[in-house]
């Protein structure tokens, strides 16, 4: 297939690049720099340099493609104006084509739950909750859209468990908690969520949301000692000072999953766990 890929140099993106050129597949990445072309290029994309907020220019890539994945993210508060740039975009160049566009949301949406389905209730924190508007209108077009709703990320020394546990370190040497560290976090690792937005794109159907989790779902006191040291449980009002209440209250639900609807697809989750990969570390 011709897949059209943003966000090829992110954490997640650049994973889903890789196994979409492993798979034979033809990948045109679109960009915002040479710099980042050249990344592009060395992981065996086709680099498009440009600016997402261009609808017409991000349309135009699209409808040249047999199917679209969107992985960028600014990741501040311009992220609802961008994704909106790129859903546009998507809904111009796709609708009607029967071509798969794959989205990415995030396992925040739900709030809190024990047991998050893609049919669960949305509660999303103030974090994240422009999401839910974005997500409708993708869900609302003619397009053969699928919502991928990545849970904790984490692998090759990234995501959120080792840029909020491992450096939050108190004077004795112990990790700082977020909150009381009760709380669970669903996990999944960088190459398993992107091996699934692979199999997404390459089945080509509608399939509405689907979250991405492995089923292992620590607490955080749990990922917290697997890093060692000992560890530091912190009152809400101390993490909410720590990282700002938009992103502590989001580090701060209690959430379990356990991805059956990306295992009926034919999804396998194979890489280690989080405490696993954390205690080998």
């Amino acid at each position: 297939m011709k897949i059209v890929l943003t966000g090829g140099t992110g954490y997640i993106g650049s994973v889903v690049l890789e196994q979409l050129v492993a798979a034979g597949h033809a990948v045109t990445a679109l960009v915002r720099s040479d710099e980042a072309a050249a990344k592009v290029s060395k992981a065996g994309a086709e680099p498009a340099v440009g600016d997402l907020y261009d609808t017409a220019w991000t349309a135009r890539l699209f409808a040249a493609a047999d199917g679209v994945v969107h992985t960028a993210a600014p990741g501040d508060g311009t992220s609802e104006q961008f994704d909106r740039a790129v859903v546009e975009a998507a809904v111009e160049a796709l609708s009607g084509t029967g071509k798969p566009y794959v989205h990415t949301s995030g396992i925040w949406v739900y709030g809190d739950n024990a047991d998050i389905a893609e049919d669960s209730p949305f509660a999303p924190p103030a974090l994240t909750a422009w999401r839910l508007a974005v997500e409708r209108s993708v869900l609302d077009a003619d397009l053969v859209a699928t919502i991928v709703a990545p849970g904790i990320v984490y692998g090759h020394g990234g995501g959120i468990p080792a840029g909020v546990l491992a450096p939050g370190r108190d004077e004795q040497g112990r990790v700082r908690l977020v909150g009381d560290g009760t709380q669970h976090w669903t996990t999944v690792h960088v190459e398993d969520v992107a091996a699934l937005y692979v199999a997404v794109v390459e089945r080509g159907e509608r399939l509405g949301h689907v979250v991405a989790a492995s089923g292992v779902n620590p607490t955080v006191r749990e990922v917290a000692e697997a890093v060692g040291a000992g560890v530091a449980p912190e009152s809400v009002e101390e993490s909410r000072a720590r990282f700002g209440p938009l992103f502590a209250d989001a580090l701060l639900l209690d959430q379990q999953a356990t991805g059956a609807k990306a295992r009926s697809l034919g999804w396998t989750p194979t890489r280690p766990t989080l405490i696993e990969e954390l205690a080998g570390a």
